[in-house]
């Protein structure tokens, strides 16, 4: 057999491996999107009295919107605007929660017995009475399941980052951004506010690398237990 005909046997071994990995990741993103689309579509249409009742609760708490949009910076760094349920006052200014989370990214610590939530301050005034209570269940986070039907977020995944966190982010942080982010993930289901923010990047990098449906099924299975029982939440 001639050299070149052995490159060209060896090229097509490679290239026959290389589709079918390339069609099992589209395969896996092809379910991965119809399981997006299917259990957040199905949990709007279950949760619409409830997400009524907490939109008029909290217009009727404070003057303002029921709903709060933000930039956020999603997978491979694209901006997209996230929906939540306003928790705070409207005119809160958030110069306050940038300082607190530029100190937890470069190592501070809080010394003013203010750290709750590794992103929310425990004694903030900016919060309104009905954010405290939709924060404490997580149900703020409740609307961005119609950016998960959008496409811009998945239902598991990172946290998605604030462009001024993603500002003061090392090099190696930024692999955050290899997937979609999540309403749930990784860090949510291992302690979630029991941990740093380093150690929280980490999940969301290993969650990144070990990315399979198995395992977003393993953690859509354990997010109600540790919604419902508080865990890692001050």
């Amino acid at each position: 057999m001639e050299a070149h005909d052995l490159t060209r046997n060896e090229s097509g071994v490679e290239s026959a491996v290389e589709s079918a990995e390339r069609s099992g990741s589209w395969l896996q993103a092809a379910l991965r999107r119809v399981l997006d689309l299917v259990v957040a579509t199905a949990v709007v249409v279950l949760l619409a009295p409830v997400l009524i009742a907490i939109a008029i609760a909290i217009r009727l708490d404070s003057p303002g919107p029921a709903f709060f949009r933000q930039r956020r910076v999603g997978l491979g760094r694209e901006e997209f605007t996230v929906f939540k349920f306003r928790s705070m006052h409207s005119e809160a200014d958030p110069e306050s929660h940038r300082e607190y989370v530029t100190a937890l990214i470069n190592g501070g610590e809080e010394s003013d017995g203010r750290r709750g939530d590794l992103y929310k301050l425990t004694i903030d005034d900016r919060i309104t009475r009905s954010g405290h209570w939709i924060r404490a269940w997580s149900l703020d986070e409740l609307p961005q399941l119609f950016n998960v039907i959008a496409g811009d977020m998945s239902l598991v995944g990172p946290r998605p980052a604030i462009p001024y966190e993603v500002s003061e982010y090392p090099a190696w942080y930024m692999r955050r951004f290899d997937v979609k982010p999540g309403l749930t993930g990784l860090w949510q289901v291992n302690g979630r506010n029991e941990r740093s923010y380093e150690e929280m990047v980490r999940l969301d990098i290993e969650y990144a690398e070990r990315r399979s449906l198995l395992l977003d099924l393993s953690i859509l299975a354990r997010t109600p237990w540790t919604v419902i029982s508080r865990r890692g939440v001050s």
